[in-house]
């Protein structure tokens, strides 16, 4: 009798959606924060070159972890099709396939911070549910091939029994989200949270220079940008949260949530940029900020004359290494617990993250914070810095033109033309902008109540008609131009002039 394998690789794949499904169910249930295919794709992360994620995120943007999801699922659907061919000849093949898999679902869970021995046990029950699911439904196949009388029945039964197995996977993983309690126990704490000493600050009416187009000087939360390296974002309990300080320290504090807010609150406006920010791109917002001041905390622990930084890490594992001066001068280097007025989203570092003005995101700014190492930078190597990123990271000065935008049609004469500018800790002093490679000309700058938050801008410009280059540059409160020379955003942030064509046209 002539089999059609196809029926073998559609067994093996739909058993392999309910063991996923299945996986991904306990881990819900048992309140763990990453099932064996986020595990996986973590790993990805933390194993990927520098200049890779780079070219990827260039490429695809912010879709390369969902991507990245979606590869890895495809992965293993594909080798759930392959056991279920080799089913056809063997029982131990699809054996070793599954124990080919578990030993990296295991592996990649495992190496996760702070995994233990519950951590595996959703890989475990997931490859258990598919290597026992596979063999209940292939076995109609089975017997189709043993008593050829019996085939157009038993090939009835097994495209019943896969139409089953489909929707019982759909229903387990909708039953473990919904029994899964993590999330929606964070969201209702940080809802009923109360943080005393936090305001909801509104933005200064002299920072708006009042054109149409000029990004927004505070940037709302649901804006804010957001970049970070978690495929499955942290979820922490205000009670459960802790900070653990150690390292070159006179003396090792850990505190608690309750300990950090009965502090004296410092709230202030901070722009935070990410330092994969290409000229004239988007990874940058200004808002209100509420913490304390890490400068107060590691006071009080004492710091050996050696340190040189503090390396950060958070719950997911990541870490960056933030240069002492900065956590210890005057700026407000923060741990902060609101942002705009509020506690800290879920997906900004709920409930405890670090603000550090005038840095980068990537030496700097620790979502989900749990501890500080005080130590020195030839002793340790960070994240990003493993990937060829510099060490420090101090923010480039920059601008934008958010309006015209770039191909635009405007009409021929004035023109109002603007946008913002940054140059955190050291402060915008001014902003040009040039026509056509003509002379600069300089912009009106809105009010800034602090050097820490950037600046908009606006100027009224004359065109022909006929197409034209708009090009800004800002200068700092030290007197420094922003440079021309373009460069990308490796290894310390991108530079250049923010640069436009727009076509002049009679109306």
């Amino acid at each position: 009798m002539h089999e059609q394998p196809g029926r073998w690789a559609l067994a093996g794949a739909l058993t392999m959606v309910v063991g996923l499904a299945t996986s991904y169910a306990v881990a819900m249930v048992l309140t763990i924060r990453e099932s064996p295919v986020v595990a996986v794709a973590e790993l990805i992360i933390r194993i990927t070159p520098g200049a890779v994620a780079e070219w990827l995120i260039d490429l695809v943007g912010q879709l390369d972890k969902p991507l990245l999801l979606l590869g890895i699922v495809v992965f293993l659907l594909a080798m759930g099709a392959f056991a279920g061919v080799l089913a056809r000849t063997s029982t131990l093949k699809p054996l070793l396939v599954w124990l080919v898999l578990s030993a990296i679902g295991t592996g990649a869970v495992l190496v996760q911070p702070g995994a233990n021995a519950v951590d595996v046990l959703p890989v475990v029950v997931g490859f258990v549910t598919w290597v026992v699911v596979l063999s209940a439904v292939t076995q109609p196949l089975v017997t189709a091939r043993q008593r050829p009388e019996l085939a157009s029945r038993e090939r009835r039964t097994f495209l019943v029994v896969a139409g089953v197995m489909g929707v019982a996977a759909i229903a387990i993983a909708g039953a473990g989200r919904f029994v899964g309690r993590g999330r929606r126990h964070v969201a209702e704490s940080r809802r009923l949270l109360r943080l005393e000493g936090v305001t909801r600050e509104p933005a200064p009416a002299a920072t708006t220079v009042d054109l149409v187009g000029v990004s927004p000087w505070q940037t709302p939360n649901d804006d804010f940008y957001l970049i970070h390296t978690a495929i499955s974002v942290p979820t922490i309990e205000p009670k459960d949260w802790s900070l653990r300080i150690h390292g070159l320290v006179d003396r090792e504090v850990t505190l608690s949530f309750a300990d950090l807010v009965s502090r004296r609150l410092t709230q202030a406006w901070i722009t935070l940029g990410c330092v994969s920010n290409e000229v004239g791109s988007d990874l940058i917002g200004n808002a209100w900020w509420s913490g304390v001041r890490i400068a107060d905390i590691l006071a009080e622990v004492g710091l050996d004359p050696s340190a040189d930084c503090v390396l950060q890490t958070s719950e997911d594992g990541w870490n960056c290494a933030t240069p002492l001066t900065a956590l210890t001068d005057d700026r407000n280097a923060m741990l902060a617990v609101a942002m705009n007025g509020r506690p800290l989203p879920i997906e900004h570092g709920f409930p405890v993250r670090t603000v550090v003005p005038g840095l980068y995101g990537y030496v700097s700014a620790t979502k989900w914070v749990v501890d500080f190492e005080v130590t020195r930078f030839r002793d340790v190597a960070a994240f990003w810095t493993q990937r060829g990123w510099s060490e420090q990271g101090p923010v480039k000065i920059s601008s934008r033109i958010d309006v015209p935008g770039d191909g635009d049609d405007v009409p021929v004469g004035a023109l109002d033309v603007g946008g913002v500018a940054w140059a955190q800790h050291t402060g915008i002093a001014g902003v040009e902008v040039a026509v056509d490679g003509g002379e600069w000309q300089p912009a009106t700058l809105g009010a800034t109540p602090t050097d820490d938050s950037w600046v908009q801008w606006r100027l009224q410009v004359d065109l022909e008609e006929g197409d034209h280059e708009l090009r800004v540059r800002a200068i700092d409160k030290d007197g420094l131009e922003q440079t021309g020379v373009r460069r990308d955003v490796l290894p310390d942030g991108a530079t250049g002039w923010h640069t436009i064509q727009v076509g002049a046209v009679s109306g």
